[in-house]
């Protein structure tokens, strides 16, 4: 009997403990997605209410490129950001990620705001300014938007609209992969990166491996042109 009875509880054990593992699984992989679905969908509402009202100047000291122009540079520091933290102030999409890929980029990179969508780091450069425009996403949880990073390629569109222009930046090198100490890559002229001089800038980064976060993963991008929305999408965003 005692043997019996040890091993109907060790297995109502692990029957415990495989139950609570699936649900864990399941808040992480599928509840976490649809917290994010709604709130990244609601900092994009709250976007597109603002711009409805006229969208503001971004913060920055430069003036953006012409459309469909190469961007000038500078030699001058980035200005900094000034966007509000925690509040969303873009709308970010990547073809390469699918024709329904948005997500909205909300200033600084707390877990927080994570939770709502792509964050800009504070200290880097404002969007579509000389400088180092930077900005952090989840690979896996809460949405996954950045769970296909690794696909990434030379060339492929990275688009933002602030409500007033399309800024279309293009990954220059396949994702780069380093440690979570490596805090260079951020550097208004990111270091390790194709880069040497001062320019307009863009670097993503995530989590490496997919479902931990021992590593990350970089991609770079330069600023190619620049658009009203007046004129209608950019050229990346057709078809």
């Amino acid at each position: 009997m005692p043997v019996r009875l040890i091993v109907r509880s060790l297995s109502e054990l692990c029957i415990t403990a495989g139950t609570v593992t699936v649900l864990f699984v399941v808040y992480i992989v599928h509840w976490t997605g649809v917290k994010a679905s709604g709130a990244t969908d609601g900092q994009i509402a709250v976007l597109q209410e603002q711009w409805a009202r006229g969208p503001a100047e971004p913060p920055g000291t430069s003036a953006a490129p012409t459309p469909s122009a190469a961007p000038a540079e500078s030699t001058g520091p980035p200005p900094a950001a000034g966007y509000r933290p925690g509040k969303p102030f873009a709308v970010m999409y990547i073809p390469r990620f699918g024709r329904d890929w948005d997500w909205p980029v909300l200033e600084g990179t707390g877990v927080g705001t994570l939770k709502k969508g792509l964050g800009h780091y504070p200290r880097t450069a404002a969007l579509g300014r000389t400088g180092n425009f930077s900005v952090a996403g989840h690979r896996r949880t809460y949405g996954d938007p950045f769970k296909d990073f690794p696909e990434l390629r030379p060339k492929d569109a990275v688009v933002l609209t602030d409500g007033t222009d399309w800024y279309t930046y293009r990954i220059v090198e396949k994702p780069y992969r380093t440690v979570p100490t490596d805090i260079g890559v951020v550097d208004p002229v990111p270091k390790k990166s194709p880069f040497v001089q001062p320019g307009r800038y863009l670097t993503l980064t995530t989590c490496d491996p997919e479902w931990g976060s021992s590593h990350r993963l970089i991609a770079w991008a330069r600023l190619e042109a620049t658009r009203p929305v007046t004129h209608g999408k950019p050229e990346a965003l057709r078809g």
